[in-house]
Parts: structure tokens; C-alpha cells; sequence
């Protein structure tokens, strides 16, 4: 099967996947006749069995080196945040986060099939930068992960200062303090992975205050900054509610300008690899 059959299934499955938590998500707690609740295993496996097809339909993409044109790039960490999201939904609760990442993933792939784009291929060689890559990618999915969560919670936060329950998806997510510590965890997670990054960047790439870096590097060492300061917030004084909210949209922010607003104006405005 080629590439095209692959993201195109890929996408569709993303979709389908997508509609059943949906629907599932039309159980009503505060509802005395409300039926069970279906569950998770409902939506789950078409869920993994879209990430299989996304995982394969890459490594088609991949033309005798990695691929990090902007389209592929964009479809890898979609990949990866799904990869990373379906195990961590068997035993944290983070499974109505693909209301948004399985959506965002079928758009990338339709993009990418409807846009493919000149193929950048990028040879890796040696250990260490293999370990680099890994990590940013790995540390770019926790940390975006979080930032979703913390969208959600700041959702579930404006519902409880209106006293209001929300719609399906609010009233069928853990509680606040629930999602707090594990947008806490994940922000942990992130920043060990980040800081292994930009270690290894240091040590075995030549020049990471280059040109063509430094943009890069800067924006990284920042959301560095920003998820440190904002895990110290919350060790020494307890930060949590809006202020974590807005510190971990920030620093992500920061996180994202840092590869995809680069790359965004390199290769599709400026036409540069």
C-alpha cells in the first residue's frame, strides 16, 4: 500500500475515532436515567489503529534520510503526540484530550497529502544526534500534551466560577485538582526531555548560536525558563488555577515558535531548508 492509500486511511480512522468520543461523551452523570457509560474502548482502538497507520505512512515518506520538511515535520509530531497520548489514556485519565489532537492530526495528513511539498531530508549519523531529535520531539509532545490540558482545565475553571456544568466534554473530565497535578506531571516530564535537548544540542552540534539557529535556540532556552520558573512556582508557593494556566500556554508558546515558526518562515516564506 502506498503512502497516500496509508495517510489517507490514517486520517479517515483519526475521524472516525474522533466521532465515537463524541458520542460517548453524550452520557449524562447528572441524569438519574442516563444509560452506562460507554467505555473508552469504545474509541480507543480505532484510535491506535490510526496511529499505526500514521506510523507507517511515514516511514514511507521518509526517502533515504528523515524527512523534516515543515508538512512531515508537522505529521511526525502530530504522530508522536497520539503515540505518546493512547498508552498514557490506560492509566491516566487523558483520553478526552484527543478531542483535539485526533482531529488536528486528520487535518495535518490531509494537508500533507493535498500539499506534499519539496522533501528536506536530513541524514543522521551518529548517537548523540539521534538523542537530540529524540528528545525534542519527545519533549515537544509531553510539553504540547500539557499545553492542551491546560486549555481544558482553564474551560473546566471558567465552568466552576459561573457555576455552570458545561457541555459533554467538561462534565466528562476528572476533576480540577485531577487535571491540575497531571498537567504538573506532564510539564515535569517535558522539561527533564527539553533540558536533555538542548544538552546534547550544546555539546555535539557545532554552532547552535549559528545563523540559522539562533532563533531557535533562544525561543528554546526561554520556554526552558518559563516551564522552570513555573515548577518552581509550584513547589515553593503553590502555584496552580489561572497563573499556571498562563504559564504553561506561554512557555509552549515560546516551544512552538521555537521549530514550527521557524521552519514556517524558511521554508514556505522565505522558500530556504
Amino acid at each position: 500500500m502506498d503512502s497516500t492509500a496509508l495517510t489517507q486511511l490514517a486520517a479517515l480512522m483519526y475521524i472516525l475515532a474522533l466521532g465515537v468520543m463524541l458520542w460517548s461523551m453524550r452520557y449524562d452523570p447528572l441524569s438519574e436515567c442516563a444509560p452506562q457509560q460507554p467505555s473508552r474502548w469504545t474509541y480507543l482502538p480505532l484510535g491506535g489503529v490510526a496511529v499505526v497507520f500514521h506510523a507507517v505512512a511515514l516511514m514511507e515518506s521518509q526517502e533515504g534520510g528523515a524527512n523534516f520538511s515543515f508538512m512531515n515535520a508537522l505529521s511526525l509530531v502530530s504522530f508522536s503526540i497520539n503515540a505518546i497520548l493512547l498508552p498514557a489514556s490506560l492509566v491516566r485519565p487523558v483520553d478526552k484530550l484527543g478531542v483535539i489532537t485526533f482531529p488536528l492530526a486528520a487535518l495535518i495528513l490531509l494537508l500533507k497529502w493535498a500539499m506534499p511539498g519539496e522533501t528536506r531530508t536530513v541524514q543522521v549519523h551518529s548517537w548523540p544526534m539521534t538523542l537530540h531529535i529524540l528528545t525534542s520531539l519527545l519533549a515537544y509532545s509531553f510539553l504540547n500534551i500539557a499545553a492542551l490540558q491546560a486549555i481544558l482545565l482553564a474551560i473546566q475553571d471558567a465552568c466552576l466560577r459561573r457555576r455552570h456544568p458545561g457541555g459533554y466534554l467538561v462534565r466528562s473530565l476528572p476533576s480540577l485538582q485531577s487535571m491540575e497535578t497531571l498537567m504538573f506531571q506532564l510539564i515535569g516530564a517535558g522539561l527533564a526531555l527539553l533540558t536533555i535537548a538542548l544538552v546534547t544540542g550544546f555539546l555535539y552540534l557545532e554552532n547552535m548560536f549559528a545563523q540559522h539557529l539562533a532563533h531557535k535556540t533562544v525561543l528554546s532556552l526561554l520556554a526552558w525558563l518559563v516551564f522552570a520558573i513555573l515548577l518552581y512556582g509550584r513547589v515553593r508557593h503553590g502555584w496552580r488555577g489561572l497563573t499556571a494556566i498562563r504559564w504553561t500556554l506561554g512557555g509552549f508558546i515560546a516551544l512552538m515558535l521555537a521549530y514550527f515558526g521557524s521552519k514556517m518562515v524558511l521554508e514556505i516564506i522565505l522558500n530556504r531548508t
